[in-house]
C-alpha cells in the first residue's frame, strides 16, 4: 500500500478525532521509520513519549513474544506473576507500598482522584472531596480528568463536569494556597506541563505546598504520565526534586508502546483501596506487564544518567538556532520556544526527515530514550536546516 491508501482507508473507517500529520508510518527501528512511500525519517517524538526503548527493541520483542507463549490474559480474578513483579519493581524504585494497574494514562488519574477523595471520605467524611489542580494542567479525556485539567479549551460540549476541582496558578504559592478550604482533599500537579506547553514548577512552589499538604493532611498526586518512565533523567519526575508525592500516576512510555497504566500509593494510601471500590478488565496484562518489566530493566543509573547527558547535550545545540528564544525542559523532554510559527515548523521539519511535536506555542521534542549522540545529531542537524531556510 501507498501513504496515499493508507490514509483513504482511514479516512473512511476511522472516527475523525484527530488532526493527524501528513505521514502514514509503515515501520520502525530504533530511533528511525519510515512511511508506506519509502521515505526514512529520524523519530523525536517516541509516540508521545510512548516508544520509550524507540522502535521494536529486540529485547521488549523477547519480553513481549514470551509471555505471549506463556499465558496472554486470566483477568484480575486469579493471580498472574507478571504483574506481581511489576508491581515491586515500581515499588522498591520509588518507595510507593502498592499499585494499581490500568490500561493508559486518564485511566489512572481517574484511580488517583477516586483514591484521594475515598482517603478523605473514610477518615474526614462527604464533605472532604475538593481537589486543587493548575491552570494550564492536562489529565486526561474522560470526563473526570478533564474536569481535573486546568484549560478551559477542553471545557467544551461535554457539560456537565464532575464537581469539586479547583484551579490554581502554577508556580503561584499565594494563589494556590488562598484555593484551601475545609474541602480540600488532594492537590494534583505535573512536575513539568507536557500538554500545556513544557512549562515547569519551581521547586520552592513544590517544597512549600508539600509542607502545608504534610500539615493538613492533604494528598499530593504527582501526574507522571508524561514525565515518568525515565523521561526526565530520573525514574519519574519527582525524584529531581525534594517532595514525595501520596499517589503517583503514570503511563505512556511504561509498556514502551503497549497500553499501561500504573497509579502507586504511599503507606498513607496503600490500603484506601479494598476490594470492589475499583478494578478493570486488563488491568496487569501479562504480556503488557512483561513489556513493561523489558522496559524497566533497561532504565538503570547509567542509561538514566546518560539521559541526563543528552538532553543537555540536545537543549544547548538547540539554543544556538536561528529564530528559537529558548529552549526548557527535563531530561529528553525539550520544549523549544521560537519567533515563527511551531506548527509550520513542524510540518517543514516532517517533510526534511524529522518528526516532531508541538505543545502551545512551542516545539515539542521527545526522543527515545535510548537515541545516541550521533541520532540526536541527525535530527538536530535536520531541524537545524528547517529554521535556518525559514
Amino acid at each position: 500500500m501507498t501513504n496515499e491508501d493508507v490514509k483513504k482507508l482511514s479516512g473512511e473507517f476511522i472516527a475523525n478525532t484527530y488532526s493527524r500529520f501528513d505521514v502514514a508510518i509503515e515501520s520502525g527501528k530504533g530511533v528511525f521509520c519510515k512511511d508506506f512511500d519509502g521515505k526514512e525519517y529520524i523519530d523525536f517524538t517516541s509516540g508521545i513519549g510512548v516508544n520509550s526503548l524507540g522502535f521494536c527493541d529486540n529485547k521488549w520483542i523477547d519480553a513481549i513474544a514470551r509471555q505471549a507463549r506463556t499465558l496472554n490474559h486470566t483477568s484480575n480474578l486469579y493471580y498472574t506473576l507478571p504483574g506481581a513483579r511489576l508491581a515491586e519493581k515500581l515499588c522498591l524504585r520509588t518507595g510507593m507500598k502498592k499499585v494499581f494497574f490500568s490500561n493508559s494514562g486518564a485511566e489512572a488519574n481517574e484511580c488517583a482522584i477516586k483514591a484521594a477523595r475515598k482517603y478523605s471520605f473514610d477518615k474526614y467524611g462527604a464533605d472532604r472531596y475538593e481537589i486543587i489542580t493548575l491552570q494550564n494542567s492536562f489529565h486526561g479525556r474522560t470526563i473526570a480528568t478533564l474536569s481535573a485539567t486546568g484549560q478551559s479549551v477542553f471545557h467544551k460540549f461535554f457539560d456537565p463536569f464532575v464537581e469539586g476541582f479547583v484551579y490554581a496558578k502554577a508556580n503561584d504559592t499565594e494563589d494556590l494556597l488562598s484555593k484551601i478550604t475545609d474541602k480540600t482533599c488532594a492537590i494534583m500537579l505535573e512536575v513539568i506541563q507536557g500538554e500545556g506547553g513544557v512549562l515547569e514548577l519551581m521547586p520552592g512552589f513544590l517544597d512549600e505546598i508539600a509542607e502545608v499538604a504534610q500539615k493538613k493532611d492533604i494528598l499530593i498526586i504527582a501526574d507522571e504520565v508524561q514525565t515518568g518512565i525515565g523521561r526526565c533523567g530520573t525514574l519519574f519526575g519527582y525524584q529531581g526534586f525534594q517532595f514525595v508525592p501520596n499517589i503517583l500516576s503514570c503511563a505512556k512510555g511504561l509498556a514502551g508502546g503497549l497500553p499501561l497504566g500504573a497509579t502507586l500509593f504511599d503507606e498513607k494510601t496503600a490500603d484506601v483501596l479494598s476490594p470492589g471500590s475499583h478494578a478493570t478488565t486488563f488491568g496487569a496484562n501479562p504480556i503488557v506487564c512483561s513489556a513493561a518489566e523489558a522496559v524497566l530493566d533497561r532504565l538503570n543509573q547509567e542509561l538514566l544518567l546518560d539521559i541526563m547527558q543528552k538532553g543537555i547535550y540536545m537543549r544547548v545545540e538547540i539554543a544556538k538556532m536561528p529564530h528559537v528564544i529558548s529552549v526548557n525542559g527535563q531530561g529528553l523532554m525539550i520544549g523549544v520556544e521560537m519567533d515563527i510559527d511551531n506548527k509550520v515548523v513542524a510540518q517543514k521539519c516532517i517533510q526534511a526527515g524529522l518528526l516532531v511535536l508541538t505543545a502551545k506555542d512551542k516545539l515539542r521534542l521527545l526522543p527515545p530514550l535510548t537515541i545516541t549522540i550521533e541520532e540526536a545529531r541527525a535530527g538536530l542537524d535536520i531541524l537545524n536546516k528547517v529554521l535556518s531556510d525559514m
